[in-house]
């Protein structure tokens, strides 16, 4: 299981180059939820999801949720 930082409005994952794409696969990863959650509000964009990507069925399970410094 990964823990990463999916954008509410595209369903794309936020990547350690500060980009998103469309494959979780390409996401940064973050060791707990806590963390991805703090880096996620420090990060210049929008509205967020912190979901759990479980690789053997490649299922998505939401977890929380927040606005980083690029919300309007």
């Amino acid at each position: 299981m990964k823990i990463l930082i999916e954008d509410v409005e595209t369903l794309k994952y936020f990547t350690s180059e500060g980009r998103w794409a469309k494959n979780a696969s390409e996401a940064q990863c973050y060791p707990g939820t806590i963390l991805a959650m703090l880096a996620a509000k420090q990060a210049h964009i929008g509205k967020f999801n912190i979901v759990a990507f479980v690789t053997a069925t490649n299922q998505i399970i939401n977890l929380n949720h927040g606005h980083g410094k690029g919300a309007a």
